[in-house]
This record gives C-alpha cells, structure tokens and sequence, in this order.
C-alpha cells in the first residue's frame, strides 16, 4: 500500500510538472500544499477585522442580508476565476491569463495592468489583515487594562510594523513547514468560528439578547448615506473577508495536483467562509445588543471585542481573543511578486526574482512585500479614517486584476482549453454576472464612508491605486527604457525542444501540448 501511494504521489508530481513546463516554467517551488490553506486561513480573524464596516451602514440586517447576497455574487467570480486556475495553474495566475488570452493588440499592456493591479492589491491585503491583526493587539491591551488604555495611531502603527516585520519572518520559512503551519492556522480559525457560533448565544447575558425581529429585520443606518447604498457600502465586510481567494492561484506552484486542487480550493474557501461568516454574523446579531453606539465608540476600540466583552467578560475574552490574535497568516502577496518579477515587470527584478537556495522560498520578495505593506501603513498618520482605504483597495485593485482575465476569456483572441475544472455551457453567464458585479462594486468603494467628506475622511483608495497605476503605465511608456519596448508577457524558463527559440504567443500554453521539455537553469 505504502508503494502504491508513493507511486501515485510521484505520478502526480510529474503531471503537475509536465503542465507547469507546458506553460513555460521550470519547477522552482516544493509542493506542500493542496491549495485550500492560503485562502481561507484568515477567516474568524478578517471577520474581526470589518465588522466595523457593517454595524453603522444597516446594523444587524446589514450583517446577516448584507453578507449572504455578497457571499452569493463573490461565488460567481470564484467559480470563473477557477476556470482559469484549472486550465493554467501558475504563481503568475492572473496576468499570465490575461496575456494568455487576450488579443496580440492588448495582451502586453493588459498583462501588465493586471500584473501591477494584483501587486498593489495583494500588498494591500497584507496591510489590511495586519493592520487588523495590530488593533485586536491594541484592544486586548484596553481589556486587559481595564479599558483605561486606547492606543494612539502612532502606537498602533509601531504594533503594526512589529506584526508584518514577524509574518514576513514566518513566511521566508520552508514550504513544507509553512505548509504545516497554515494547516494548523485553518483548524484553528474552523474551530474559533465554531466556538464563536455556540458559545456566544450561550454566554450572552438576558439584557445583551436581541430578538429575532430586530437580530433579521432591524435596519440602523448611521452613516449619512441613503438607507439603499448603506446597505451595498456594508458589502465591504464579507467582500474583503472572502476576496482574496486568488491566495490559492499564487501557490499553484506550490499545491500538488495543483489542476484539480487549486480551483476546488477556490470554490470550497468561498463555500466554507460563506457560510461560517454568516453563521457568525446570525449569532452576533442576536447577541450584541440594541446599543450600536456603544459598541462602535468603547475604549476598546473594535466592535467584536466588545460584542465579546459584554458576553464572556474581561478573563474570557481575553482566551478567546488571543486565538484571535494568534491565527493570523499572510504568504500569497510574496508569491505574486516572485511571478511577476520572474518575468522583469516589477522595478528590481533581478534582485526580487531568487529563490533562497536554503529555504526554497522567495525570501526577497517577502521582504519586499512586507516593506510596501509597511509604507502603506503610513497613511494612519493621515487621519482616523484614512486607513480604511487599504481595506477597499484591496478589493478594488483585485477586482481590477480579477475581471480582466474573465472577460478576456471571452472577448480576446484565444483557444481556451478548460481544465478539469469546467462549468460547460454555464461558463459565459457566470462569468457576466461576475464581471458585472466586479465592475459595480469597484466604483462603490471609491465612495467615502459618509457624504461630504473632509480631507481626512475622504477615501483614499483613489489616491494610492490611482497613484501606483498611474506610475505603472508611465513607466510603461516611458520613452527608449518603458516596457513598451521589451515587456512580452511571461517569460518562459525553460526551452521546448519543438521551439528552442522563439515564443509567438503565451495562448499556445493554453492548449497544454504535450511538448517535450528540457529544463535550463535560471541565471542569477
């Protein structure tokens, strides 16, 4: 039995590397992964994170209505993104499809769009989660105080930094072993959901208890919007709790039997944190009392840890709050830069494009992406609010890269070859409504919190995509040294012996040809 398994085992690591060949990459990374622990390691501790976004535009209907129909359309754009996954598992994901199936018009300058989209987005879910993860530190320090402590900006700021400098530390770690350790991160994050739904209602004093009329029907719209575009603003907390499933796309490189694994763990993430953030959602409405106002202005500072602190007090909130704490885990940022300069798009590519010879992992570009997650954090010092913007970044620069290919899918020039992974003749209406939704959700979230903003209450997502977008296509067109002149779209690692020389289109990867192939070695 044990040689029948390690002959499975190895026949599936010489198919996953016969297709990543046929796309044009040599095996870099070891394969540990099944692809499903990326994407939906962060659940209870993102859920965490934006609950602050829900309560003031629509309270506890917004909570539980707001995130069933998110859940819904963000189900669509997984199962389309899948597709591709399923068809072209690769690190570069994205962009790499994007160039892959777009006209030869368009296909240099979209991959690069999309390549630069998904960084700054991917940069910015790093600085979302740890930023969260630096203010539920900042609240169980209020907790334990007693609520006489509130942290300044600049004192969050410093436990923010403290938190991406020692995630970036885990994340130059050996695949296998962050393999097991975001293994442990996901049972962990199930079994805080869980504890959450059957504890709470359970620890929950009489006075804290809603009913089931005001828990699903109650409607609280303090944010100044009309009580209808409150209700979409509220989108922002199950949107960005569940938007970074293209996680498990950047470690397709990394998940073994990554064709079959990677999309299903795109479907099954969205499925599993659909469902337990709703769950959560029910049991906090009917748990959190009538006085919204309260929760969203206690010295603690974060909504659920005070939910949590009318329920299981100071001792018991403080357990359940540093699990909390505890299963934070970021990786597939670094995973993306590594593609993105494999193919010389990012400034610095050389340097960024090494794989540590020790580890077996991109070291250099975890450092820089904990670097860029650092310097986006600066924007707290621009006021209270002006932070938020990392949160509707990361969803409006993902959707930017997410669309792209979908709809290129359809609309380019190309001979998409699906996967394993197929949705047949409901392909091209999934991927409407997908887009669709992509596209409207994306201009929502350049609206600020409230109306009439001042300047630092305004949305600064605009400013900071806008700005690196905008510095992207500069460069791209920059006269003799922009990409324009050489930038090709992904640049193949090894040579194909049916055409040594010349590559006249990505498109033809696509088609997964059953090409012989001789791996060269990468220079330094």
């Amino acid at each position: 039995m044990d040689q029948e398994n390690q002959r499975r085992k190895t026949a599936i690591e010489l198919a996953d590397e016969e297709l990543l060949a046929n796309l044009g990459y040599k095996q870099e990374f070891q394969r540990a992964f099944t692809g499903l622990e990326p994407a939906i390691s962060p659940l209870m501790t993102s859920f965490s994170s934006v609950l602050v976004y829900s309560i003031p535009d629509g309270g506890p209907s917004a909570m539980v209505w707001g995130w069933l129909v998110a859940s819904i359309f963000i189900l669509f754009v997984g199962m389309s993104m899948a597709e591709l996954a399923s068809a072209a598992p690769t690190s570069g994901g994205l962009y790499f499809w994007t160039h892959s199936l777009s006209s030869p018009r368009w296909r240099n300058l979209l991959a690069w769009v999309v390549g630069y989209a998904n960084t700054i987005g991917s940069v910015a879910s790093v600085a979302s989660i740890d930023w969260g993860c630096a203010v539920q530190i900042t609240a169980a320090a209020s907790i334990g105080s007693g609520q006489t402590f509130s942290a300044t900006n600049a004192q969050t700021f410093g436990v923010y930094a403290a938190v991406v400098l020692s995630h970036a530390v885990i994340c130059c770690l050996g695949t296998r072993l962050l393999a097991r350790l975001q293994t442990v991160y996901v049972a962990l994050n199930i079994l805080l959901c869980l504890a959450v739904i059957i504890a709470l209602p359970a620890a929950t004093p009489k006075e804290f208890k809603n009913s089931a009329s005001y828990a699903l029907g109650n409607f609280t719209n303090t944010s100044g919007w009309p009580s209808g575009f409150a209700f979409i603003l509220s989108f922002l907390a199950p949107l960005w709790t569940i938007c970074s499933f293209d996680s498990s796309v950047h470690i397709s490189e990394e998940a073994s039997n990554a064709a079959t694994a990677v999309p299903w763990a795109i479907v099954y993430a969205i499925g599993i944190a659909g469902v337990l953030g709703w769950a959560i959602n029910i049991a906090l409405a009917f748990c959190m009392g009538t006085d919204l106002d309260s929760i969203m202005n206690s010295p603690i500072g974060q909504p659920m840890a005070e939910i949590f602190f009318n329920s299981f007090g100071q001792k018991g909130t403080l357990a359940l709050w540093s699990i909390v704490v505890l299963v934070h885990m970021v990786l597939a940022a670094s995973r993306q830069s590594f593609a993105f300069s494999r193919d010389g798009a990012l400034p610095f590519s050389k340097y960024l494009y090494r794989m540590n010879s020790y580890t077996k992992t991109p070291v250099n570009t975890v450092w820089f992406t904990a670097v860029s997650a650092i310097l986006l954090g600066l924007l707290a010092f621009a006021g209270d609010t002006a932070i938020n913007a990392i949160f509707t970044m990361s969803i409006t620069a993902l959707y930017v890269a997410y669309s792209i290919p979908i709809a290129a899918r359809f609309l380019g020039d190309n001979d998409f070859t699906p996967g394993p992974f197929n949705l047949g003749r409901w392909s091209a209406p999934v991927a409407f409504i997908a887009v669709f939704w992509m596209l409207f959700m994306g201009i929502v979230f350049l609206f600020p919190t409230a109306p009439d903003p001042d300047v630092a209450d305004m949305n600064y997502t605009i400013v900071v995509m806008g700005g690196v977008m905008f510095l992207s296509l500069v460069w791209y067109y920059f006269p003799k040294y922009g990409g324009v002149h050489w930038f090709k779209g992904p640049v193949p690692t090894i040579d194909k012996q049916a055409d040594a020389s010349e590559r006249t289109s990505t498109s033809d990867s696509m088609t997964k040809e059953k090409a012989a192939v001789t791996v060269t070695q990468q220079e330094a």
